[in-house]
């Protein structure tokens, strides 16, 4: 590990952005890996409890549901349901508007991985300029027979692109995994708001159809 440490601060000033990138990026990951669990998200009770709205005491149901599962699930639903007198139009540009807000809790953090995937390979790359710098400053001053200082350079340039690149992939890669997932759950979230409309409507035209027959 010392050794490992010890060839790290070789690479110069950059490897401190470099480093403190793949902190945040280390920490981001480990997040939403939390947090975009589908089953943290989609909550199967709330689900159950929409699945089996067919009159007003069922959604008062499902409201208390959504109340003991607080989260971006429950944020969408928990609304359409106490504004289901609404009409449909309006009702679905409410839950529409209420997504919009919970999909940036979603994507929270997805932007910082997004910027360490295309600066870190940057600022490896600035590494790797200053490097090659120092290296022709010498060759300038002393020619060619400063073997260690011009080795030192060298190992600087390399040391900061390599450590770009091996911040720089994996949270690009990370973001697109992330990125994917959290439009996966936004989709579900869609079709399950999409379910409580429908059934909302049913339940609407049903006691309209009682009232008119009293």
């Amino acid at each position: 590990m010392r050794e490992i440490i010890a060839e790290l601060t070789k690479g110069g000033i950059t490897m401190i952005p470099l480093l403190l990138g793949s902190i945040i990026t280390l920490a981001i990951v480990i997040e939403r890996a939390v947090s975009l669990r589908a089953k943290k998200i989609i909550i199967p009770e709330i689900v159950t409890a929409v699945d089996r709205i067919k009159c007003p005491e069922d959604v008062r149901v499902a409201e208390s549901i959504c109340e003991t599962h607080p989260g971006t699930f429950a944020n969408v639903m928990l609304p359409a349901l106490r504004n289901k007198d609404l009409n449909r139009e309006e009702l679905k540009e409410f839950i529409i508007d209420q997504g919009r807000q919970e999909v940036r809790t979603l994507e929270r953090g997805l932007v910082g991985l997004e910027t360490i995937a295309g600066v870190a390979p940057l600022l490896g790359l600035m590494g790797t300029v200053i490097g090659m710098i120092k290296v022709f400053n010498v060759i300038s001053q002393e020619g060619l027979g400063q073997a260690n200082v011009l080795s030192q350079g060298i190992s600087e340039a390399l040391i900061t692109t390599v450590t770009g690149l091996a911040i720089g992939i994996p949270a690009l890669i990370a973001y697109n995994f992330f990125t994917s997932r959290a439009e996966g759950l936004v989709m579900d979230i869609e079709k399950y708001t999409a379910s409580l409309l429908h059934r909302i409507r049913l339940m609407t035209e049903c006691r309209e159809e009682t009232d008119s027959a009293v």
